[in-house]
């Protein structure tokens, strides 16, 4: 049984900085791109990043330069270090996994977390 769990969220002040964990089990980690996306209430969920398992990363325009998605193929887990938090960043985030980056990048997962919710207060 697959399993994807995270951590992390909670509630920040503009400008400050989160550090969201994904840990997988159930699956062969390292065969898998991971991403995080979010939704806001009332909003399309959107890709924040991902990562390859090989490590090649793609980011969201409005989070290059804030966010930074690594991997720790030993320990399962997938992170997004999240800086210069605004508001606008509030969201419940949410890992995935799938196969092919590119499905990812096209909304498309195999496995979804539950999610953690991310509050930016102004």
């Amino acid at each position: 049984q697959v399993q994807l769990v995270e951590s992390g969220g909670g509630l920040a002040q503009a400008g400050g900085s989160l550090r969201l964990s994904c840990a997988a089990s159930g699956l062969t980690f390292g065969n898998y791109a991971m991403g995080w996306y979010r939704q806001a209430p009332g909003k399309e969920r959107e890709l924040v990043a991902a990562i390859s398992g090989g490590g090649s990363t793609t980011y969201k325009d409005s989070v290059k330069g804030r966010c930074t998605i690594s991997r720790d193929n030993a320990k399962n887990t997938v992170y997004l270090q999240m800086n210069s938090l605004k508001p606008e960043d509030t969201a419940v985030y949410y890992c995935a996994a799938n196969s092919w980056i590119a499905q990812l990048t096209l909304g498309r997962y195999d496995y979804r977390g539950q999610g953690t919710q991310v509050t930016v207060s102004s």
